[in-house]
Formats: structure tokens, sequence, C-alpha cells
């Protein structure tokens, strides 16, 4: 009776501690740029995230409106030097979709790096203190969080057995890393925007495209693709941050709330990531365990052991001394400090 009752005073306290906590909050609102508002990390996670949850979190003492950048009529390449000039506050984009600005937008998403999501994670959270530090010097930009869209694979238009199968196909690559990749194999990298993929594969612009499991099935690519290849060559990985003269205008409470917040956001998306993963596999095949996405019926290009063997050739001759011999002053020194020590890799320039 006693343990109960000394249980029930301690409840009684934490919850009188946080909602002073929540009442000495500043009313405050944010506006925030979110990812592709048609994709399950938008639906499930950014938008009822901002929406919803840190009003709630904040007894009401913060609100914010979020706005996915597809439906301001931007491609994603734009969000960070819109976020320099502070036209916007906090935002978020694929830093695969700027590795034409900087080589190290590609750092944690080479072509064939990460296997599987453990990999990946463990990659973007030996690099994340080396992005704060070159977003901070040279956009204005604090890095918030990194998260991974679903494990990215290949979605053909015709039949493939293999890597091997590429070798004269057109394949849209959302950034360098994977059309080198791709033209390793012997096939070509075609650049094209997200929401410019369906009417591509549809009328054969492009052979096969390069996405997430389940983003590809939201996209509705099973209607216009019939093979899905099940070896991750990438992940996607979103990076969101905020201007840092709005950051510091913010009261310390403030800053401190968001950032646990959003720390909290980043390992549910990838906890998910996985998840969603075998999502997209089992619905754009038609699975009954499908339930986040719409059931297709595709053909599962299994991987086999010559295949993985390929990938790490390629990603070993092709990818990483490529990427390597692009990378400016001291990006490939940090990275083989960071990336490389996690995972065991060194990166030299051929």
């Amino acid at each position: 009776m006693k343990k109960r009752v000394l249980a029930g005073l301690l409840g009684a306290l934490a919850l009188s501690a946080g909602v002073v906590q929540a009442q000495e909050l500043p009313k405050t609102n944010l506006k925030v740029v979110g990812a592709w508002g048609n994709l399950s990390q938008y639906k499930n996670f950014e938008q009822p995230f901002w929406s919803k949850e840190i009003t709630d979190k904040s007894k009401g003492a913060i609100t914010a409106e979020i706005t996915p950048f597809n439906e301001m009529g931007l491609k994603g390449a734009e969000i960070f030097r819109l976020m320099r000039l502070g036209v916007i506050d906090f935002g978020s984009t694929v830093l695969g979709y700027v590795a034409g600005d900087d080589a190290r937008n590609e750092a944690i998403d080479l072509a064939g790096l990460a296997p599987d999501v453990a990999t990946a994670r463990k990659i973007s959270d030996a690099y994340k203190p080396a992005y704060d530090k070159f977003y901070g010097e040279k956009f204005g930009v604090k890095v918030l969080g990194i998260w991974p869209y679903p494990a990215q694979v290949v979605f053909c238009n015709g039949e493939i057995k293999g890597l091997a199968d590429l070798k004269g196909k057109k394949v849209r690559t959302g950034n360098r890393t994977l059309a080198e990749f791709v033209e390793a194999l012997g096939g070509t990298g075609v650049t094209l925007a997200f929401n410019e993929v369906v009417p591509a594969l549809q009328n054969k612009v492009v052979d096969c495209a390069i996405t997430g499991t389940l983003s590809g099935n939201a996209a509705k690519w099973h209607e216009v693709s019939t093979h899905i290849y099940e070896l991750p060559v990438g992940w996607s990985q979103v990076m969101f941050g905020v201007n840092q003269r709005r950051w510091q205008s913010l009261d310390p409470k403030v800053r401190a709330f968001l950032e646990k917040e959003i720390a909290g956001l980043e390992d549910r998306i990838w906890t998910a990531a996985a998840e969603e993963t075998q999502q997209g596999f089992d619905c754009n095949v038609g699975k009954d365990t499908c339930t986040m996405g719409t059931k297709a019926k595709m053909t599962l290009v299994p991987v086999s052991g010559g295949d993985r063997e390929l990938l790490k050739k390629v990603l070993s001759e092709t990818v990483v001394p490529k990427w390597a011999a692009r990378c400016p002053g001291d990006c490939m020194p940090v990275w083989n400090d960071t990336v490389g020590k996690a995972i065991g890799i060194e990166a030299k320039a051929r």
C-alpha cells in the first residue's frame, strides 16, 4: 500500500513538474517547411509532430504551421539557400538534391554504402557534427536532425534479374553517386524530379528508377513498373535545420524543448524506416502483410551472392573514389575520421 501511495505521489510530482515546465515556455509560433507531402514520412511524422504534438506537449505555448515544399512549388534543392536568406526558418530536404552544391551532401549516402538501416543510422550520426559545422559556416543553418526514407531500391518497367541487367538501361537517379553507380554497371543515369518519374516510366523515357520502397508505392510507381529489386542502394536521408538567426531569437527554454522533441522525432523516423522498407516490398508485390500502402502485383527480384560482390566492387572501385576526388578541402579526411571509422572504410581519390 505504501509503495502504491509513494508511486502515486512521485507520478503527481512528475506531472506537476511537466506542467510547470510547459507553463514557463513563452508563447511561440513557428513556420516550418517539410519534405514531400504525399509520402508517409510527412503524413505520419512531420505533419502531426508540428501541427499537434509540440502544441500538446508544450500545453499550448508553442504552435507551428508546416507546409511540404512540393506544395510551395519547390523541388527541394532550394531549401537551404532560402534558409540562408531567411525566407525559410525551419526546413528539410533530401541531401541528395543538393549534391551538386557540395560533395559533402553525398557523404552519408554514397550508393551501396549502407546495406541496412542500422548502418545508415551509424553513418548519419557519425557525420552529423560535420554537417552542422559546414552548414553553420556556409549557410547560417543549424542542423537539428537527419532521418531516412525507406531503403532506396530499383523499380523497372520491364524484366530484370539482377544488377547486371541495368546495363544499357536509362535509370532515374536522385543524386550523382547513384548515377555513377548505374553508369559503373553500364547503364545511364537520368536526372528527374520525383514528381516527373511516373510519366517518364510510363512513356519509356526511362527504363528504371530509384526511390524508397514505400515512397514508390505511395507515388504509384507500381502502376508503371513491373519489377522491384530487393537490394538497398541508398537511404535518401533528409536533413532538417533552422536558420541560425531565427534559432537564436527563440527563448533558451524553447530551444531546449525543441531539441529534445526533435531528437525524439528523429528516433521514431529511423525506427519506422526498417518497417516501412519491408512494408514497401510487401505492398508492391501484393502480400497480405501489406498494411501501409496499396497492394500491387510487381515481381520481387531477389539478391544473389554475386550481386552483393558486384555491389562491393562498384562501391570500392568507382563510387567512393569518384566521390573522394571531388570532395573539397578537409572533406575527405573528415569523412575518413567519422564515417570511415564507423564502418571500416577509407576513402581515397583516384
